[in-house]
């Protein structure tokens, strides 16, 4: 008799907490909750500008910065029209640097910084460049920060400052004929360096070594249509699909714990 009852005590104790689970539920994260979706966030800043009038830039969260040495007297300036026409929209509306970023013969290092933006998959930046036709070669290198807001370019004409990620350079070796003479269009994004999270700026760099009215490089380029669109952010973790608690074995415990409360009740009888 009391083989009989401490079997049938341990055998209630296992059917109870499979009994008193009746519901669906996922696996349990660390903190003991039921894992939901985690929605994609997306991108918020994207960019749109054909430079119509540059001296609106600053408001809409542009930076400029001349590093060049020795300094010249030009910085970036509104499209000239003697020289070549825009892209798009009125002949002048295209942003311009030329020689004169620096005095003399020196090092050109001219920079135009985006607007903070937000980086996620599928963000890409398009924008159209050229230069005039000429003897004297130009170069213009893309960088990123992902340093949120910073206009860190350093002070000198060899720094970099915050945006140590080079996206591109066109013309990196400055070899005649390096450098579109007619409008054409540069795309970049994840694959070249563009991160797939957090928030930061893109810089389009003039940069020319011995250049200015008395070096051997620079002359003129103009930047045009710049587009970026900042994509989504991480990817969603998947949705814990509810499994349903197999209860046949609880009901076989159920079925053997009657039939032995039976075969109890059989003997007493007996």
């Amino acid at each position: 008799m009391k083989t009989f009852i401490s079997a049938f005590l341990f055998t209630a104790v296992l059917a109870l907490p499979a009994l008193a689970d009746t519901g669906a539920r996922g696996p349990l994260l660390p903190d003991g909750h039921v894992p939901g979706p985690n929605p994609v966030i997306e991108g918020t800043a994207s960019i749109n500008e054909g430079f119509e009038d540059i001296t609106t830039l600053p408001g809409a969260g542009w930076f400029a910065q001349n590093n060049s040495s020795p300094l010249g007297t030009t910085g970036w300036f509104q499209g000239n029209t003697s020289v070549f026409s825009a892209h798009a929209g009125p002949a002048n509306s295209y942003l311009a640097a030329n020689f004169n970023n620096t005095a003399g013969a020196g090092t050109i290092s001219n920079w135009m910084l985006t607007p903070e933006i937000d980086f996620g998959i599928g963000a890409e930046l398009s924008f159209f460049t050229r230069r005039t036709t000429s003897q004297w070669t130009d170069r213009l290198e893309v960088r990123l920060s992902t340093n949120g807001s910073s206009t860190n370019v350093g002070s000198g004409p060899s720094d970099v400052g915050d945006f140590t990620t080079l996206l591109t350079s066109i013309n990196p070796n400055l070899v005649a004929g390096g450098y579109p003479d007619i409008w054409t269009q540069f795309i970049l994004n994840n694959s070249d360096g563009i991160p797939t999270s957090g928030t930061g700026r893109i810089a389009f760099r003039y940069y020319v070594t011995s250049g200015g009215p008395a070096g051997d490089n620079s002359d003129y380029i103009g930047i045009d249509t710049v587009t970026y669109e900042p994509g989504t952010g991480a990817p969603a973790i998947p949705e814990f699909t509810p499994v349903p608690v197999n209860n046949i074995w609880a009901l076989s415990l159920l079925v053997l714990l009657l039939a032995g409360l039976g075969v109890f009740v059989i003997r007493r009888m007996a």
